[in-house]
């Protein structure tokens, strides 16, 4: 099969996306607005980028059905900060309950049943539930289109990092299996 992007529906060419590029991380952002409100939600469009300096990007893409752009994507624009918690098994079905469409000014921290940890560095809190969490400042936000379902590049960097010792192995690793 041979397939041009620019003739068939854009869900179409999202479920190969999606389907090809996998097991996809999760990018589980906590972000604020310049009121105080805090934003919970899983992006997988997300991976890293880099060690030195230490680069995560993710993508709140615009949405496919009428084009709006998320909270996430509002939120790094006016404050640019935040903390990519990672999402173990254990946290799937709650992290689920974040992705709703909530309105403007809903906590999807208190929604999804998470614990809100203060941060040290940045503003948006982490996720006390998650094994690892970066926080992280906005460096830099590229648009790659401004029709539904195009990206917006949320690039980050880590200024910060907590690790949960109960993921490490002997030697100060993350064991995967451990991370779950």
């Amino acid at each position: 099969m041979i397939i041009d992007p620019k003739e068939i529906p854009v869900g179409k060419m999202h479920s190969y996306l999606l389907g090809a590029v996998a097991p996809r991380p999760i990018a589980f952002a906590s972000t604020i607005d310049k009121e105080g409100n805090i934003n919970l939600s899983p992006f997988s469009f997300f991976n890293c980028f880099g060690a030195n300096p230490p680069i995560l990007i993710f993508s709140p893409a615009r949405r496919g059905r009428d084009n709006t752009t998320k909270h996430s994507y509002e939120n790094v624009m006016d404050v640019p900060e935040v903390v990519i918690n990672i999402v173990n098994y254990s946290m799937v079905q709650q992290s689920s309950l974040a992705s709703t469409e909530y309105p403007k000014g809903v906590n999807e921290f208190i929604k999804a049943g998470f614990t809100q940890a203060p941060s040290t560095l940045v503003k948006p809190p982490r996720v006390g539930e998650s094994p690892v969490s970066f926080e992280c400042k906005v460096l830099q936000v590229i648009k790659t289109g401004d029709q539904g379902a195009a990206g917006n590049l949320v690039i980050c960097e880590v200024i910060l990092a907590h690790i949960k010792d109960e993921i490490l192995d002997a030697e100060g690793k993350i064991d995967p299996f451990k991370l779950d």
